[in-house]
């Protein structure tokens, strides 16, 4: 009798399809993919893919960025109801509101928000080039950044650029505390703290580098640390552990997890190969508006 696992492989060879899946999926559906990666990895992945049929293990309004990237194609989405709790705390409707009161700035939105709000703005970005979107701004121009308030204000520490920042936040992030950060840092006093932008700003000023999932992945597999304190979803644990077999890596807090992302397993990935589903569409209309602004970011990137 065959494995999920097995049956899983054969199904997708049969459909000619791909599974990719983000860095904070559970471990046994990062082990099945063809691919894992951040947000900007997985949107670079989606648009360069041959394959028709893009399972994409993640939660919705990455679904929606490859639906908006590669419409021919079609993504599957394992679990409908995987959402992002920051991509809901901003509507279009608010949006277009904030820039009607602000009628010249430029408006960048974080990958983390939904196809409609792309669609309302200039620029997309990621946690792993922020900075440089930003900074392609001119001087002159006033930005509106949303939703992020963390990685909004992160970034305009660093470029020292005033925006107009809206106040979403992740709530995995959100729990993390600094208190969390210090028990770790006394535990493991040779441990690199590396830490997500999207956490409060307390936490960004305790650790050593701020980085993406995907750069996180970089600095600890090129560092010549051993031991490295990891202030993001626990997911992205198996990842680093598996590239990084003679190195240690620590979770910050068993509460720095995400239930929208654990809400694939290998059963919905076999299901979702099966039926066909969930197919993720956006209207032509907000699409092209969106693809925009995405296409904007990747070409800066």
């Amino acid at each position: 009798m065959q494995s999920i696992e097995e049956r899983i492989q054969a199904l997708k060879r049969e459909r000619g399809a791909i599974i990719i899946a983000h860095n904070y999926q559970p471990d046994e559906v990062q082990a099945i993919a063809d691919f894992t990666g951040d947000s900007l990895e997985l949107s670079r992945k989606a648009a360069e893919l041959e394959e028709e049929i893009i399972v994409f293990c993640g939660v919705h309004f990455m679904a929606e960025t490859a639906a908006i990237l590669s419409p021919e194609k079609t993504i599957l989405l394992p679990d409908r109801f995987a959402g992002c709790p920051m991509a809901d705390m901003i509507t279009a409707d608010q949006l277009r509101a904030r820039k009607a009161e602000h009628p010249d700035a430029v408006v960048i939105c974080y990958v983390n928000s939904s196809a409609a709000v792309k669609a309302e703005c200039d620029l997309c970005c990621t946690s792993s080039n922020a900075k440089a979107i930003v900074a392609s701004v001119p001087a002159d121009k006033e930005i509106i950044f949303v939703p992020d308030t963390h990685l909004g204000h992160y970034v305009q520490e660093e470029l020292g650029r005033e925006m107009i920042i809206w106040d979403g936040y992740c709530p995995t992030h959100s729990r993390i505390r600094d208190v969390d950060i210090q028990r770790e840092k006394e535990e493991h006093p040779n441990a690199v703290v590396m830490a997500h932008p999207e956490c409060p700003q307390s936490i960004r000023d305790m650790s050593d580098q701020l980085l993406s999932t995907g750069q996180m992945c970089i600095y600890a597999k090129e560092s010549d640390n051993k031991e490295f304190i990891v202030a993001t979803e626990m997911g992205l644990l198996y990842r680093l552990r598996n590239e990084n077999p003679g190195k240690k890596f620590y979770a910050v807090s068993e509460r720095a997890l995400c239930p929208n992302m654990k809400k694939i397993d290998l059963e919905k990935v076999l299901w979702s190969l099966e039926d066909m589903q969930y197919r993720i569409t956006v209207p032509e209309e907000i699409a092209n508006k969106a693809r925009r602004s995405i296409e904007a970011m990747l070409e800066l990137s």
